[in-house]
């Protein structure tokens, strides 16, 4: 299962960083966020992503070109620095597709413009580049094959609101608007 991951704003609850660099690049210790995103989808077996990139997309792709697995493994270093043996890898069994999906995009458009890197999957994730959780992947996934619906989601009351989200009696999403969240499941 493909692992779609929106990497494109600009930022704009992060102004310290985001002059600097894109949301996603923000780091948490010698990591970005983004890689710790992706990590949580590999412990899971999802090890396919696509990254819509957007603004400063190139700092994402210069990271994963000259990535340095060594950082947060361990190794051998050896010879006088001519041989370094890692004794394991953090990402060589991913899957890393880069889409270019503009600076000014919404979710939507960013979603539609990587539709064909989906083509052939019955069901796919979704997730923004900046958000991190403990979330029991697995079960919410086998919740929603046996619910049988279009999308599922969840959501959580953040500090300061952006999205409301509003259910029916049966708490399908009737519609959702820009303000504030609501912190319910969404099926």
């Amino acid at each position: 299962m493909k692992v779609v991951l929106f990497c494109g704003g600009q930022g704009m609850r992060l102004r310290e960083f985001s002059d600097k660099i894109p949301k996603p690049m923000v780091p948490i210790g010698y990591r970005p966020i983004l890689w710790y995103i992706m990590k949580y989808y590999a412990h899971f077996g999802h090890r396919d992503f696509i990254l819509c990139l957007g603004y400063m997309g190139d700092t994402i792709k210069n990271y994963f070109v000259n990535y340095d697995e060594y950082i947060s493994n361990d190794f051998v270093y050896a010879k006088g620095g001519n041989h370094l043996d890692l004794l394991n890898k953090d990402i060589d069994d991913w899957t890393i597709t880069f889409a270019d999906t503009g600076i000014n995009t919404s979710l939507g458009e960013r979603l539609l413009a990587v539709k064909k890197y989906l083509q052939g999957e019955e069901c796919f994730l979704v997730n923004y580049s900046d958000v991190l959780t403990d979330l029991p992947l697995p079960e919410m996934i086998d919740t929603f094959h046996r619910l049988d619906k279009t999308g599922m989601f969840m959501v959580t009351p953040p500090q300061r609101s952006f999205h409301v989200v509003h259910f029916n009696e049966d708490k399908d999403v009737n519609e959702i608007s820009l303000l504030c969240n609501s912190g319910l499941w969404a099926r």
